[in-house]
């Protein structure tokens, strides 16, 4: 009897330690672990906040990570399925990795079971990177304005906040923002809807805009900054948006007409030359080189809408501009014949070195947030060459992208994930023009993700924190906007 009980004793205290998860044996597994999100190999700055993940196996009782750098320096993080790295210990780490690597060793208790994986490599990047990201969070929706708004959110930890939502307006979209090459006092935000209006803060001074003149199409979008800070170009659009009666695709958005705009911010004043007006071809999405000299859009030839978008093709161009005089160049360059591909361009983004120009390539039409062969694209403004960027690439929508104010970090929206939802993907890039493996946005809990209803549009670099006077701004949308002229334009 009492062999039994010591028997049933010994049982227990066995099963005890396992369920505790004492290393009594580990099977070496010759492979990395599945984790969500994918941190296996990726490349990050310095200051990034903690890589938290969710180990992806079933039956995970206990698990233990172990992060080392080359100096023997380390944490040790106990814990379940997810996995939280204390943001503190993380941060030292980083600081005594720069330029070096960082390996994650995971042994992963499974029904009583410990198994230990191949270590994998994290690499930390001397490139460093700007203060946060600046993103809309908006849900699914074709007709209602749902709740939504512009946040930001810091990189080196988890804080996000509201620079402005919807609700401060009720019935309005929100939409457009963009930044001088990343500097958080320098913005041009849109907003549609009764109290609808174009949102400039120009180094900490608010004002807001009608853009409408019986001259333009339509209030201005798709905004650019000068780098001079004296001009934002933006298009000016008649949009349409339709739905497929093929299941594999839900809805087209496209415009049956388009122009480009540049507004000279001194004098209150529009203006625009017959290249970026033409009566025959679409032109939108400008984009200013960083030396300010010339000006990057896409152009399609105009053709009947909606029943032909498919043969709706934008090239990328390019047209020189004098920041002195205001005055478009006589004629317009191709930098990427798209059409003759059978492809169409849209969102040209010009790095700020000037030694790329990054932009999406897909099948037709303009719209590729709804397009899921669309892919990101590199122009080398050095040798010309084109070519896909498939390191960064996957089988569904990249859409849009931004530069970090060094040119070496690039934030683009992906639907990799789930194929419905937009998320921010942050990839290194160096200065040839080769980009490291992408990585999601880290956030504190790793089920964030899977938890959301949002998407993430348009993440744009910000060198700090955006600082706006919500009641200014409601009391400045309220009152009478400030009326914008169609002044000069070449000769």
């Amino acid at each position: 009897m009492k062999g039994l009980v010591f028997s049933i004793i010994s049982f227990l205290m066995l099963l005890n330690g396992a369920c505790q998860g004492e290393k009594t044996v580990v099977q070496e597994k010759d492979e990395y672990p599945h984790i969500f999100p994918d941190y296996v190999g990726v490349t990050i700055p310095l200051g990034i906040a903690p890589l938290n993940f969710r180990i992806e196996l079933d039956s995970v009782f206990r698990s233990e990570l172990n992060i080392q750098n080359s100096s023997g320096q380390n944490i040790v993080v106990k814990s379940g399925k997810n996995i939280s790295i204390p943001i503190d210990e993380w941060k030292h780490l980083l600081k005594t990795s720069k330029g070096d690597s960082l390996m994650f060793h995971l042994d992963i208790n499974r029904k009583g079971t410990w198994f230990r994986f191949s270590p994998f490599p994290v690499y930390v990047s001397r490139d460093s990177i700007d203060y946060g990201l600046s993103y809309r969070l908006i849900a699914p929706g074709y007709e209602i304005y749902s709740k939504m708004g512009i946040y930001q959110r810091s990189l080196n930890d988890f804080e996000q906040n509201a620079i402005v939502e919807n609700t401060l307006f009720q019935g309005s979209c929100m939409n457009c923002h963009c930044y001088k090459q990343t500097s958080a006092d320098n913005m041009s935000l849109h907003i549609r809807g009764p109290q609808g209006g174009t949102v400039l803060l120009k180094e900490g001074n608010l004002n807001v805009l009608d853009t409408k003149t019986k001259e333009t199409l339509s209030n201005c979008v798709y905004p650019y900054w000068h780098p001079s800070g004296n001009y934002i170009a933006y298009s000016v659009n008649k949009t349409q948006q339709t739905f497929h009666a093929a299941h594999e695709k839900r809805i087209e958005v496209f415009d049956h007409a388009s122009d480009i705009v540049v507004y000279d911010i001194k004098n209150n004043a529009l203006f625009s030359c017959d290249q970026l007006q033409s009566d025959n071809h679409m032109e939108t999405f400008p984009a200013f080189s960083p030396d300010g000299k010339s000006l990057f859009f896409c152009s399609a030839q105009v053709d009947s809408l909606p029943l032909q978008i498919e043969n709706i093709k934008y090239s990328l161009l390019r047209i020189a501009f004098n920041p002195e005089t205001g005055k478009f160049g006589p004629s317009v360059d191709t930098l990427f014949n798209a059409a003759g591909l059978d492809k169409t361009v849209s969102f040209p983004r010009p790095s700020y070195d000037g030694r790329f120009i990054m932009f999406t390539s897909f099948d037709y039409g303009n719209f590729s947030i709804w397009h899921q062969e669309a892919d990101l694209w590199l122009y080398d403004t050095e040798t010309g060459v084109n070519r896909p960027l498939d390191e960064l690439n996957s089988d569904q929508t990249e859409s849009y992208h931004s530069w970090s104010s060094n040119s070496r970090w690039i934030v683009f929206s992906s639907r990799r994930q789930n194929g419905l939802y937009t998320m921010p993907f942050i990839a290194h890039i160096d200065e040839q023009g080769n980009p490291g493996k992408p990585f999601l946005l880290p956030q504190e809990d790793p089920d964030y993700y899977d938890m959301t209803f949002y998407s993430f549009n348009v993440p744009e670099f910000i060198n700090g924190p955006v600082d706006m006077d919500l009641d200014e701004l409601e009391k400045t949308v309220n009152s009478e906007h400030i009326q914008v002229v169609f002044g000069r334009s070449n000769d």
